[in-house]
């Protein structure tokens, strides 16, 4: 039964007509983003919610759009001890995190594991905005070197914690970094980089075809309208790219989708 049935006279029409079926589940934990109309009843809510999903043991509310450097929302807890540190769990990879203090978006499962499946071992990898890890701990266990950048301290530390834990630390470098600064700090070029874009931060494409050798691939990530699609393809070409794949990958925002561009340096 979805989210919504559960609450069938429980929650007014009206108001349940506001409350989306769809919400993040990282871990153990549950974040939803609730309209302020259903303010009334958030303890229904997460009540029915951890009635669907057994796994899940901590309920947030977030009360912000992801905002700062760290890409984070504020949270309010709904049920639970309030313990924002979790274990996700995906294709085999355990990622460990605190859903407060740093990005994760688990929708991106299938993304991670389309991209890890066209490399090969021996490869070096770029991952910029790298989080926790990721789209850089796969590669890595694929038998890649891999170089992560990221702008947060913390996401950094739990990044290490993870290359680890999933026993490819020997293979994975942390940069505490910057994207925009990759080209002063890394003199040298790679097979391959994946750039999961936040929005807004489109302009590194721009800097990408410099740090790959000729038949390198990028993976990149953006957030566009449909109609804005044919126009960055012709742009990307015009960097010296040929787009060998354009794949839609999730709605974000009414008419705006993620965008996958997988491309080669030519």
């Amino acid at each position: 039964m979805r989210l919504k049935e559960r609450l069938v006279g429980v929650v007014p029409e009206e108001r349940l007509a506001r409350l989306s079926s769809r919400f993040h589940v990282i871990g153990d934990i549950a974040i939803l983003y609730l309209d302020p109309e259903l303010n009334g009843y958030k303890d229904e809510i997460a009540s029915a919610l951890l009635d669907q999903c057994r796994n899940v043991h901590t309920v947030f509310n977030k009360i912000t759009p992801l905002e700062g450097e760290r890409r984070t929302s504020r949270l309010e807890l709904l049920a639970g001890e309030g313990n924002s540190v979790t274990v996700h769990l995906e294709f085999g990879f355990r990622y460990h995190m605190d859903v407060a203090r740093v990005f994760f978006n688990s929708r991106l499962g299938y993304e991670r594991m389309r991209v890890t499946g066209q490399v090969r071992a021996g490869e070096e990898v770029l991952v910029l905005f790298a989080g926790v890890g990721p789209f850089a701990i796969p590669p890595a266990a694929r038998g890649a070197r891999v170089v992560a950048l990221e702008k947060s301290p913390e996401a950094c530390g739990w990044l290490e914690e993870n290359a680890r834990e999933n026993g490819v630390a020997e293979r994975i470098a942390v940069i505490n970094a910057d994207a925009f600064s990759m080209a002063a700090l890394l003199k040298r070029r790679f097979d391959r980089a994946i750039v999961p874009t936040p929005y807004g931060m489109d302009r590194i494409v721009d800097a990408l075809p410099e740090m790959l050798r000729r038949g390198g691939i990028i993976h990149f990530y953006t957030f566009k309208k449909a109609q804005q699609i044919e126009g960055l393809k012709k742009r990307y070409e015009d960097l010296g790219l040929e787009v060998l794949l354009c794949r839609r990958c999730g709605n974000v925002a009414p008419n705006v989708s993620r965008w996958a561009f997988d491309m080669e340096k030519i």
